[in-house]
């Protein structure tokens, strides 16, 4: 346990200002703290209406209900179980009474929670300690890269089944559905993220999910998932072509594939999150697809598939380092005609990086 309670002082030492005590609240779904479980190290369980409270020296207080008391006991903490609101709010006061600065996640407390401990406990000094969370999980430990390999091993397992699956006049709602089944047969607790299936002139659209379009000759197929393992995420992209491509299909995705290469080379420990990007934008608008690359190059990933608040875009000021977990995903798109994304989940080496997702990225017709 030494390793998560070195995990809550991360996230202390990364406070200018340092509370005495962070207190993280949990409402209900959708607004779950993913630093609750970043924190408690929990893989099982909601745990809406539940608050951990960490501090400094890396112990932790846990106030769940009684519905999440056996999932709660795996957790190396102080567990305080209540029935009812008011058990709830002495809890809180027990643990923060003697705390004179107390901090929040204000990117994710609910507004009544705020309310709510502003007004039992009057008079203490709430600070925002959002920046200490992000900084904190932008760089991986062993535990959570371990966690997302798995989730990278998951996703090349489904990727390789794929082509198989494919047949003319299937619906892309009918390829998302088999590849929803396929993440949890090789051991995904769920989707990380809607499925995208999309089909010829709908892979122009990049976050264009599933829909009843049907499968044709000569159309592109991208398929864009990831596997999320106790709580922890992966993200990949293929683009494949169903029958014989065109001569622009295979030009176009020579091109992401080669810009892909370039995000690679460019990533090292200590460079800037913004020079990727613009070696990887400037390789494809120095071709006749200027200007159809229409978004970031990547993001960081983990408990959240846009995790630790690092992005491979051009207004990142933010510093690659070791053992950050990044997407590489560049990708061309013409409306009417249809889209090429390739996108593989990386971690940075002292020396360069490693690609955790193997899946092939050559050209392939189905």
């Amino acid at each position: 346990m030494r390793a998560l309670k070195e995990r809550v002082i991360k996230i202390f030492n990364h406070l200018d200002e340092k509370p005495g005590a962070i207190f993280i609240k949990n409402s209900v779904e959708p607004f779950i703290d993913e630093n609750f479980f970043y924190a408690t190290n929990l893989e099982k369980g909601l745990f809406e209406g539940s608050a951990a409270i960490i501090f400094p020296d890396g112990n932790i207080d846990l106030i769940v209900s009684e519905l999440e008391s056996e999932s709660a006991k795996k957790a190396n903490a102080e567990l305080k179980v209540y029935k009812n609101k008011e058990e709830f709010d002495n809890f809180l006061k027990e643990s923060l009474s003697s705390i004179d600065k107390i901090g929040i996640n204000a990117n994710s407390i609910v507004y009544k929670d705020f309310v709510k401990l502003r007004d039992i406990l009057p008079g203490k000094k709430l600070l925002d300690v959002s920046i200490g969370f992000s900084k904190a999980r932008s760089i991986k430990d062993f535990d959570e890269i371990q966690r997302i390999r798995k989730a990278t091993n998951i996703v090349d397992k489904v990727m390789e089944k794929i082509p198989a699956i494919l047949k003319e006049d299937m619906f892309e709602y009918e390829l998302a559905a088999e590849i929803g089944y396929l993440l949890q047969k090789y051991g995904a607790d769920k989707s990380a993220f809607d499925i995208i299936s999309s089909f010829g002139k709908n892979a122009a659209e990049p976050h264009y999910t599933h829909g009843e379009t049907k499968l044709k000759n000569g159309d592109f197929v991208l398929c864009d998932f990831g596997a999320c393992f106790k709580r922890y995420n992966s993200d990949i992209t293929r683009t494949f072509v169903f029958g014989k491509a065109s001569e622009n299909q295979k030009k176009m995705y020579e091109v992401v594939k080669n810009a892909q290469q370039v995000g690679f080379n460019a990533i090292k420990n200590d460079i800037e999150a913004s020079f990727v990007h613009k070696e990887v934008e400037s390789f494809i608008n120095d071709t006749e697809y200027n200007g159809r690359f229409i978004h970031s190059t990547g993001h960081s990933l983990g408990l959240s598939v846009h995790d630790g608040g690092v992005g491979l875009s051009s207004e990142s000021t933010a510093k690659l380092k070791e053992n950050m977990v990044l997407t590489v995903e560049p990708g061309i798109y013409i409306p009417g005609f249809g889209g090429v994304r390739i996108e593989d989940d990386i971690l940075v080496k002292k020396d360069g990086i490693e690609i955790l997702t193997k899946f092939s990225r050559d050209f392939i017709e189905i």
